[in-house]
């Protein structure tokens, strides 16, 4: 599975109230609350992603609360997959949950906001194309490429049962 997106960038400890606010929470719809994403800390945010494209980040990302709505917001708003030297746990599982790819990549510096990535998660490479350098990375293992690919785990248990 290959994405290619514009980059969006974001330090450390990003948390999930930082994603999407508490105020929030009763909304389920992923498009309601895509946008609304990373009012609190870039108001304007949304109006600058365009579907596909690829949010940087610092260590931590996706840290604080449990809640589901932190990659749904996300991925409401067209982000296609997330970057980071480290991901809180829980925030793992609710990307994979709801189909939102990450990767893991010790040093994010090089990677500048409005750089054009293409990201190859079979192969666990990243390519900058705005500055000709390629990042390699753990593979995003098969099944989890299904499971994005299905957009999420419930459709991709939905497809294996028909």
């Amino acid at each position: 599975m290959i994405i290619k997106g514009k980059v969006h960038k974001f330090g450390d400890n990003i948390n999930t109230d930082d994603i999407i606010a508490a105020k929030y929470l009763n909304m389920t719809d992923a498009k309601e609350l895509g946008a609304h994403c990373m009012e609190n800390i870039a108001p304007d945010f949304v109006g600058k992603v365009t579907s596909g494209d690829i949010i940087v980040a610092g260590s931590n990302f996706g840290c604080g609360s449990s809640r589901e709505h932190a990659p749904l917001a996300l991925k409401g708003c067209g982000i296609a997959a997330v970057i980071a030297p480290s991901f809180a746990g829980i925030f793992f599982r609710n990307a994979i949950n709801i189909g939102l790819p990450f990767l893991e990549l010790a040093d994010v510096s090089s990677i500048l906001p409005g750089d054009i990535l293409e990201i190859d998660l079979s192969a666990g490479r990243i390519k900058n194309l705005t500055r000709g350098q390629v990042y390699n990375t753990e593979a995003f293992p098969e099944f989890l490429q299904r499971i994005i690919e299905d957009g999420g785990l419930m459709n991709y248990v939905k497809h294996r049962r028909s």
